[in-house]
């Protein structure tokens, strides 16, 4: 089946300055796609064309075959066949829950037919019982959240638009409600783009991430891909702690302090060598085993279930920090080795 969203080269600027420059993104029917950048990077003013709230400079939006917005013409937005979850929720507080949600509908709220459909959305969102009856400021933010997405849903959209629907959450809070969304969705059959600044949101739930900066997407691939294999170093710096290190690369393989590390397709010559913290296991050595260390601990971070390790190593390379379990880390002032899990990425 084709794309349900197919954008095109879109282009968007305000007063003079670039906010996005020529866009192109698919989303495969059913599946979660998130967005994730620094602020003002431009992810809510993408979000925001797709939608119908803004028209672009340049460039195409197509949504279930139809397209839907040029430079020169555009749908109203409730006419899209779009679902769109705004942050705070949007709930109407002098509605009652099951008010929200009918809003909309066609028919009365008082309808059978009405009060059938929001019985079964409620159901859908876990919130059966009376919360029908209840005022948002009843409701805990998560709860909220389910409700707005209820109400995007009643609709039967082809698509659905969450912008940065978690990020007013407690911690706690967001992980769960974020956990439950992305399951209803996934159950609803729902195609999906998410927009966050959280990484480990956008990792953690969705099918395809897309990097953006500037404007620009820098990488756009499944979690695993963007995370183990980025394609520059913005975008590996940007998903999470890197260790870099000076590297010579030989027939894929990059010598460095810590050894001979496989890396995918890179040219032979000097390079900078990309690994990420969890990949780095220290293991102590016996005073006659010092030959083989790498290095010393210099310092540690208790962080709960993990802990940071920074260790100075032998040579000209500054302090390697790297992420194990805190069962049992290397003491200070330990001579360790350092074995690597997995291959490299190297940038030049």
């Amino acid at each position: 089946m084709s794309a349900v969203l197919e954008a095109r080269g879109l282009a968007k600027s305000f007063h003079g300055s670039t906010v996005l420059d020529h866009i192109d993104l698919d989303l495969a029917p059913g599946s979660l796609t998130a967005i994730v950048g620094a602020s003002g990077c431009g992810k809510t003013t993408l979000l925001r064309l797709i939608a119908g709230f803004e028209a672009p400079d340049a460039g195409t939006i197509t949504i279930a075959g139809r397209q839907v917005a040029s430079a020169t013409s555009a749908v109203p937005p409730h006419r899209r066949s779009v679902g769109y979850v705004a942050q705070d929720g949007a709930l109407f507080p002098h509605l009652t829950v099951g008010q929200n949600i009918a809003y909309g509908l066609p028919g009365s709220a008082r309808s059978a037919a009405v009060r059938a459909r929001v019985a079964d959305l409620l159901e859908t969102v876990a919130l059966g019982g009376d919360f029908a009856s209840r005022r948002p400021h009843q409701l805990s933010g998560g709860q909220q959240q389910r409700v707005a997405l209820a109400r995007a849903l009643a609709r039967e959209p082809d698509l659905m638009l969450l912008d940065e629907p978690f990020s007013a959450l407690d911690t706690g809070l967001r992980a769960t409600t974020r956990k439950a969304v992305a399951g209803l969705l996934a159950r609803a059959g729902v195609t999906t783009l998410l927009v966050t600044h959280d990484q480990e949101e956008a990792l953690s739930i969705a099918d395809q991430v897309a990097v953006m900066r500037d404007g620009r997407f820098t990488q756009v691939g499944t979690p695993e891909q963007v995370y183990r294999q980025p394609a520059n170093r913005f975008t590996a710096e940007f998903l999470g702690d890197c260790i870099t290190l000076p590297c010579t690369v030989t027939a894929n393989v990059a010598d460095s302090v810590l050894g001979r590390i496989p890396v995918a397709a890179a040219e032979d010559g000097p390079a900078t060598l990309l690994l990420r913290p969890e990949q780095l296991v220290a293991t102590v050595v016996s005073d006659s085993g010092q030959l083989d260390a790498v290095g010393t601990v210099v310092a540690t971070e208790f962080l709960g279930h993990d802990v940071l390790v920074t260790i100075d190593p032998t040579g000209d390379t500054g302090p390697i920090v790297l992420r194990q379990h805190s069962l049992d880390p290397p003491p200070i002032d330990a001579k360790v080795r350092i074995d690597v899990v997995g291959g490299g990425v190297v940038f030049r």
